[in-house]
């Protein structure tokens, strides 16, 4: 099972990261960096066969790849955001962190006003 490989990992940086952190800050961080980076790759594979997954159902269902393709953007902008954010946080600079989820939630409104849009006109096209 990934996750107990992935947790195992999480915790022996963790251990490693809280021996180190006192005499060699930096590299802390550094490892912090690599480890979270590392995982996030792992776990890239398994996010595009979740897109190609998704694609594959929305043609199927006939639906607009452009709606699946803001919400798949959607996602991206949270989880990237959050990546940041966390790691900004690890690193002590949380000011910077609320910065960083800032933008994500206005990034993520841009991308959700098309839809809004669409929703608004088909509703209108419903009424006499």
């Amino acid at each position: 099972m990934e996750i107990i490989q992935i947790v195992g990992l999480g915790l022996l940086a963790t251990i490693l990261i809280i021996l180190v952190r006192e005499k060699e800050p930096e590299f802390a961080l550094q490892l912090s960096l690599v480890v979270s980076i590392l995982i996030f790759g792992l776990m890239l594979t398994k996010i595009i066969a979740i897109i190609d997954f998704l694609r594959n159902l929305a043609l199927k269902a006939n639906i607009n790849l452009i709606y699946l393709d803001t919400i798949l953007k959607v996602i991206g902008i949270a989880y990237i955001a959050e990546f940041g954010a966390a790691i900004c946080r690890d690193a002590g600079e949380g000011v910077i962190a609320s910065k960083i989820e800032f933008a994500g939630k206005v990034l993520i409104m841009v991308l959700a006003i098309p839809v809004m849009l669409a929703i608004l006109e088909s509703v209108m096209q419903l009424l006499p």
